[in-house]
């Protein structure tokens, strides 16, 4: 779609289209997916699962402090250009997209300079097993957050392949390459070597996307001259950016918490198990990001029936898909696992555990980003940052217990009560049931404006 034109509102969504972008999304995020999959099990054979394990810990430290450098933009953004494309405000358009990108690379370089003195003085005084890693992992952290902002920017300009192929293809293949020749040349690979090497190829290809995408910007935004509100648009923002970080941490403590309470092998055998749980997420997100979008069209236009008929299309594929391949999961968990190594098997208990809290979250729909496009931030972070506060404190229970599988079983019990508290949320705010089950089964009353 031409972003200089007004995006559809017509109150018959073709959905047709759509499904035919979730297909399309689907496919790249699959192909994505699989070749970042390659990557961990032959990362993880070429180095181990003590070296394995570190380069999981210093991309999740990175990946989990993206979030608060980019500010909430990159959710804001999908929401504020559909809006201003809706009203032709084209003015205010370009100030968005210039703001969001300026205040990410400043926080992303402010962050970075921070965190490399307070590893410094970290690596004098105590000698931490991941301050080496960390030093150079830590400049992920700006890259990653351009990242976030830059595929929701395209998806906002209903561009999937601008949001998706470059960082889900090309970067993977990049990083795949770098690797493989560093592990020929010396019969091995640290943990080091493999977060620099993802350091080269990810700025590399961020610049490409950032080039990309302000050309399609000016190609087709009117040439108006730049209208700037940043505290309004932080006041959408920083919600969502609580909102998301909140997420995170309940996806990334336990590998955290494990790195922290155990050990590095610990983390890369469980790395293994949630990473190969989260494939069903993928499908998740294929058709959440083509569709939010649209989620904002229909709740402007108050067409609630529209809004349901959408909805329920969407999760109930979303959710059929995500069974099938859950099934898979469950029933080959041991053979899926020993593609990591012969180690590896032995945390099959941990990855059935995380998929039926993934089957769970796809049973109840696009709950987060349902409230996201439609304006009730405030309601999505308070629940998700409460639900972030259970995740820690079971984590903290039951991992010195169980080890592994108590953080998987902290884990999947808090994206349970995660979803069900949304899913009221949703329901008696939005009078939208997004989830696979039927009406009479919920008991909530959708009468109910708030929570």
């Amino acid at each position: 779609m031409d972003a200089s034109s007004t995006p559809t509102t017509d109150k018959n969504i073709d959905l047709v289209t759509l499904g035919r972008n979730s297909i399309f999304a689907l496919g790249l995020l699959i192909s994505g997916t699989a070749l970042t999959y390659l990557i961990q099990v032959l990362f993880a054979r070429w180095m181990g699962k003590t070296e394995y394990g570190m380069y999981e810990y210093a991309m999740t430290f990175a990946l989990l402090l993206a979030i608060p450098t980019s500010l909430g933009f990159p959710n804001a953004v999908v929401r504020l250009v559909n809006e201003y494309r809706v009203k032709r405000e084209w003015s205010l358009l370009r100030g968005l997209l210039a703001t969001s990108w300026l205040l990410t690379i400043g926080m992303g370089l402010g962050i970075c300079l921070a965190g490399t003195a307070i590893v410094i003085c970290l690596d004098r005084d105590y000698l931490l097993p991941y301050i080496a890693i960390l030093s150079v992992g830590i400049w992920l952290i700006p890259l990653q957050a351009l990242v976030q902002l830059q595929e929701d920017m395209a998806r906002g300009f209903d561009s999937i392949s601008l949001a998706y192929i470059p960082t889900k293809i090309f970067w993977p293949l990049l990083l795949l390459a770098g690797g493989f020749l560093l592990w020929r040349d010396r019969s091995s690979l640290t943990g080091i070597s493999a977060i620099s090497i993802a350091l080269g190829t990810l700025l590399a290809i961020v610049s490409l996307q950032a080039g990309l995408l302000w050309f399609k910007f000016n190609r087709t935004i009117p040439p108006e001259t730049s209208v700037y509100i940043p505290w309004t648009w932080l006041k959408v923002a920083l919600p969502l950016l609580l909102y998301r970080g909140f997420r995170e941490m309940l996806a990334q403590t336990d590998i955290l918490m494990l790195g922290s309470l155990i050990d590095a092998a610990s983390v890369g055998l469980y790395s293994a198990a949630a990473k190969t749980s989260l494939w069903i997420n993928i499908i998740l997100k294929a058709f959440v990001f083509v569709v939010a979008p649209t989620f904002t069209i229909l709740h402007l236009q108050g067409d609630r029936l529209a809004f349901q008929n959408l909805v329920s299309r969407v999760t109930f594929w979303m959710f059929a898909v995500s069974f099938l391949v859950g099934t898979i999961f469950i029933f080959f968990s041991q053979s899926l696992l020993g593609l990591f190594g012969s180690e590896f098997p032995s945390v099959s208990p941990t990855l059935k555990v995380l998929t039926l809290g993934q089957l769970f979250d796809a049973a109840c729909g696009c709950v987060g980003n349902i409230l996201a496009m439609t304006g009730y931030q405030n309601h999505l972070m308070k629940v998700s940052g409460y639900t972030a506060l259970i995740n820690l404190g079971l984590n903290a229970i039951l991992i010195p217990f169980w080890g592994l599988l108590g953080a998987s079983f902290s884990t999947t019990l808090s994206l349970i009560i995660w979803n069900i508290w949304l899913t009221i949320v949703v329901i008696r705010n939005l009078q939208i049931n997004p989830t696979i089950f039927p009406d009479w089964i919920l008991f909530f009353d959708k009468s109910h404006s708030s929570i």
